[in-house]
C-alpha cells in the first residue's frame, strides 16, 4: 500500500515552476530519502504533503486521504519537522511539549504519559526542566522530533533534520530516526548528508528543477551509473610513483592516493567508455616493475550517484 503519493503534482509561484508533474509513490514503513540540489523542490513537496501548501494542479495523497480535500483526516497522521524550527524560547522543555500535547487534544494522564514517553524515547529526560533557549542544535532538533511524536503519527515529513549539526548530534539523530523506522513509521526525509541516508533509507528519489529524474531503490540508484569504473590498487612500496605511471594512460581519468593506517591506496578512475579494464591495470604496473598486492573495483556510492545524475539546476 502507498503511504504517500503525488499523481502529477504541480506548483508553480508566479512564473516559477517548483515542481513539475511529481508522481511518487512511497509504501508504508519505508523510510524514504528525498535529495536535490537547493532549490530543486524538495521542501516545497513535503511542505504540500505537511497541508502547508496547496497544488497549483495534480494531487498528493496521505494514506489514500486527498490534501486540500480531506486535511482534517491527514493531519493527526502526519508529524512534520520544518527545516527552521520555531521555539517558545521562555519555555521550558517540559512546557513545550505539554503545550504542543494540549494543541493535539492530549489531556490529563494521556498527556503525562505521552510527554514521558516522547522524552525518553529522543532521550531528552535528563533537559526536561531546562529551558528551550538553552539547549544545543542537536538537542533542539530532538526536541522538535519529539513534538511531533506526542500524537504518535504514521507518517514523519523531516525537510534537513540533520542540517546545521555537529558530527556526533547527526549520529544521534541518525540513530533515532532508524529506531523510529523500526516501529513502523512511514518517512520521508530530506537532507544533504548523503552518506546518512544510504545507511537509513530503503530508497530514494532524485529532484532536480522540480523534476524527479530518479526514484528506487539504493541499489537500483547504484546500477544506474554503473559500477567498477573506480578501481582501488594497493602496491607495496613507491605508491606516489606507480600513481604517476598510471595517470598517463590512456583510458586513466584520474588517480588519486590516499593515506591511512601505514598503507598506501591508489583510487583509479576509469573512462566510462570501458576501454580500460583493471586487468590492464595490473599488467601494466607489474610491467613497470611494481609489486601489486591488490587490485578491486569500487561501487559508487550515494554521493557519486547524485552526481552523477544532476547537473545542479533549480527551478
Amino acid at each position: 500500500m502507498a503511504m504517500i503519493e503525488t499523481v502529477n503534482l504541480t506548483k508553480h509561484y508566479g512564473e516559477v515552476v517548483a515542481l513539475d508533474d511529481l508522481n511518487l509513490s512511497i509504501a508504508e514503513g519505508s523510510c524514504f530519502g528525498f535529495l536535490g540540489p537547493n532549490g530543486a523542490g524538495k521542501t516545497t513537496t513535503i511542505r504540500v504533503l505537511a497541508t502547508l501548501l496547496k497544488p497549483t494542479w495534480g494531487e498528493a495523497r496521505i494514506a489514500g486521504c486527498t490534501i486540500g480535500w480531506q486535511n482534517a483526516s491527514i493531519r493527526p497522521l502526519i508529524g512534520y519537522v520544518p527545516d527552521i524550527i520555531g521555539r517558545y524560547d521562555d519555555m521550558l522543555v517540559s512546557e513545550y511539549l505539554e503545550f504542543f500535547a494540549a494543541c493535539y487534544d492530549i489531556h490529563g494522564s494521556r498527556r503525562v504519559k505521552a510527554v514521558g514517553d516522547v522524552l525518553d524515547l529522543t532521550d531528552l529526560i535528563e533537559a526536561v526542566h531546562r529551558p528551550v533557549a538553552g539547549l544545543s542544535r542537536g538537542m533542539t532538533q530532538r526536541l522538535s522530533i519529539a513534538r511531533v511524536l506526542l500524537h504518535d503519527p504514521k507518517v514523519l515529513l523531516l525537510d534537513e533534520p540533520a542540517s546545521g549539526l555537529d558530527p556526533r548530534a547527526r549520529v544521534d539523530i541518525s540513530s533515532l530516526l532508524s529506531e523510529l523506522h523500526s516501529m513502523g513509521k512511514t518517512i520521508l526525509i530530506s537532507s544533504h548528508v548523503l552518506h546518512e541516508l544510504s545507511t537509513l533509507c530503503d530508497s530514494v528519489g532524485i529532484l532536480e528543477q522540480g523534476s524527479l529524474i530518479f526514484a528506487g531503490t539504493i541499489p537500483e540508484a547504484m546500477a544506474k551509473v554503473g559500477s567498477g569504473r573506480q578501481v582501488e590498487v594497493v602496491v607495496t612500496d613507491r605508491a606516489a610513483e606507480a600513481g604517476k605511471s598510471l595517470s598517463d594512460v590512456h583510458g586513466v581519468s584520474r588517480v588519486q592516493l590516499k593515506r591511512g593506517h601505514g598503507t598506501e591506496t591508489l583510487i583509479v578512475t576509469l573512462h566510462e567508455s570501458g576501454a580500460m579494464e583493471p586487468s590492464e591495470l595490473v599488467s601494466r604496473l607489474v610491467t613497470a616493475g611494481y609489486r601489486v598486492e591488490r587490485v578491486q573495483p569500487l561501487e559508487p556510492d550515494l554521493e557519486t550517484v547524485f552526481l552523477k545524475l544532476t547537473s545542479g539546476a533549480v527551478a
